[in-house]
């Protein structure tokens, strides 16, 4: 039987489903954050926003409480980049991807790093850590005793050694230096999951939340090679469809294919939103004549931006005076009518959820 071809608009769509970016969720927090494969967090703010546009009713004080309860957690996992996941999926994802972070950085800091045996380290930080939450300057201080680069690499690299998270109130919304940690065992208690059902749950994940999808998009998503998820996704029992240029996409059973006609309201997302990585280009939810406009290859850096028709139409901002917080919209091209008025609502929405003891708040740009 021959496979269903996927326009880019239905990958488009489906995309925006299970972002849950077509229609906000009544999902409960933990099960929104599994639904969506995790939120990128470097920036802490970030997840309250990319939350506040796929959850109805969220508040910023329901990750807070997530967090302080430990249903969700903070920690460096996919491709070491910091991650907001249920407390149910931190285990999976940091022994399914950990192998892939450990040898990112033997391959590409191997000469730097030098004589560091990151082993020892992570054993020397272990130890002081055990049962103890303590701030990252502490933790610096005593790698820079054992460790004549400095301890700052050694630091950066260490989460692919050991595993810890963020502990609040650091990384919140009110805090947003991330700056206290703790063991992810004394948090969450030890990993029960091995490697290979790690693995399959980050290609589960990766398909609920971003596919239909090729497999190489998985990879880079999960910092994985291509060859460690073959045998995983010739075991799941997985749809298979063809994009426009012929190639193999695959996807749960049952996900939601929405249709590339479906309606897209005006979203906006925060710094580094996921659906704007390179995994996620089949999409074209970032239109490529305005990725040099998001991502600056140099630094690299994202700028926060707003979705019109389900795609990426330009960059938004928020200031603070003593009274008064202004939302500033900065459009790539010129909206049509009905579109700038749906994003100046929701723009009032939003900054009002940012500065809620502002006296006054104000939309500016977007005509």
């Amino acid at each position: 039987m021959r496979e269903r071809v996927l326009t880019t608009a239905d990958l488009n769509r489906a995309l925006l489903a299970r972002q849950l970016l077509l229609e906000r969720s009544k999902l409960p927090l933990t099960r929104a954050l599994e639904r969506v494969g995790g939120i990128q967090a470097q920036y802490a703010p970030s997840s309250y926003i990319a939350l506040w546009s796929r959850l109805e009713r969220f508040a910023l004080s329901d990750l807070n409480r997530a967090l302080e309860r430990r249903r969700v957690v903070q920690g460096t996992l996919l491709r070491s980049t910091i991650h907001l996941v249920s407390a149910s999926d931190y285990w999976p994802f940091a022994v399914g991807s950990r192998s892939g972070r450990r040898d990112s950085w033997l391959r590409f800091e191997k000469k730097r790093l030098g004589p560091v045996d990151m082993d020892e380290r992570a054993a020397l930080v272990r130890s002081a850590l055990a049962g103890r939450v303590l701030h990252r300057d502490k933790l610096l201080e005593l790698l820079r005793e054992h460790d004549p680069t400095g301890g700052t690499l050694a630091w950066n690299a260490l989460s692919a050694w050991i595993d810890l998270v963020r502990a609040p109130p650091s990384g919140t919304w009110e805090r947003r230096r991330a700056d206290l940690y703790a063991l992810a065992e004394d948090w969450l208690g030890p990993p029960d999951v091995t490697h290979e059902l790690s693995v399959e749950l980050l290609l589960r994940r990766y398909l609920g939340g971003f596919g239909p999808a090729r497999l190489a998009d998985v990879a880079s998503w999960a910092g994985l090679p291509v060859g460690e998820l073959q045998p995983v996704a010739e075991r799941v029992r997985l749809r298979r469809f063809r994009d426009e240029e012929g190639r193999e996409l695959l996807d749960l059973a049952r996900a939601p294919l929405p249709g590339g006609e479906a309606p897209a309201p005006v979203r906006f997302l925060p710094t580094w939103d996921a659906t704007l990585l390179a995994h996620a280009r089949r999409t074209q939810i970032l239109p490529e004549r305005f990725r040099s406009l998001v991502f600056d290859t140099k630094t690299p850096h994202s700028t926060p931006t707003f979705l019109v028709d389900g795609a990426v139409a330009g960059t938004w901002d928020v200031e603070r005076s003593r009274k008064e917080a202004t939302i500033t919209l900065e459009p790539f091209e010129r909206l049509p009518a009905g579109a700038r008025r749906e994003l100046r609502e929701e723009a009032e929405r939003l900054v009002r959820v940012m500065e809620p003891d502002a006296e006054s708040h104000v939309v500016a740009g977007a005509g």
